[in-house]
Parts: C-alpha cells; sequence; structure tokens
C-alpha cells in the first residue's frame, strides 16, 4: 500500500501509543522511529509488533513515529493498522 497523506491513530494517554504515518520518496524504505520510557526493556517488542503490521499491508516508503506510553501488544497492533488504514485513504 502507498500512504497518500498524513495521518494519525491513539493518544498519549498512559497505556496507549500515538502512531503518525507519514509520506516518504519513492524507494526510501520505511524508517521507524519510537520513543517510549521502556524502549531499552521493550523497544525490539515494541518495533517488531509495528513492523508486523506494515508488513501485513504492505505498506511502503513511510516514516512512522510511534510515542509509546506503555501500550500493550494488542493496543500497539490495532493503533498501527488503524493509522495505516488512514494514511493509506482507505477509509
Amino acid at each position: 500500500m502507498k500512504v497518500k497523506k498524513t495521518a494519525q491513530a491513539g493518544s498519549l494517554e498512559s497505556c496507549d501509543i500515538l502512531i503518525t504515518i507519514e509520506p516518504a520518496k519513492s524507494k526510501s524504505g520505511i524508517k521507524l522511529i519510537l520513543e517510549s520510557p521502556a524502549k531499552k526493556q521493550f523497544g525490539e517488542k515494541i518495533e517488531a509488533e509495528i513492523m508486523e503490521m506494515v508488513n501485513k499491508h504492505q505498506l511502503s516508503d513511510a516514516v512512522i513515529n510511534a510515542i509509546d506510553r506503555g501500550a500493550l501488544g494488542y493496543c500497539i497492533k490495532a493503533r498501527t493498522e488503524t493509522a495505516i488504514i488512514r494514511a493509506c485513504g482507505d477509509d
């Protein structure tokens, strides 16, 4: 899927995550930027869950900003999937 516009899902509330997806230059791939107080302990797991949704939707050429506030796995996946759908214009 191709990112058509900037979109986001989630919030900065406790136990949530804010995912923002922006278009990137053609053939630049996926750039994931993660901010989390638990990045040292859970950063790889959070990134893997985000990338699972990116791969599921075959997203290409995007910048993904994730600001985590202690979200659980199902929340990370749901927020990422919602942001992808919004960014690709498939409402």
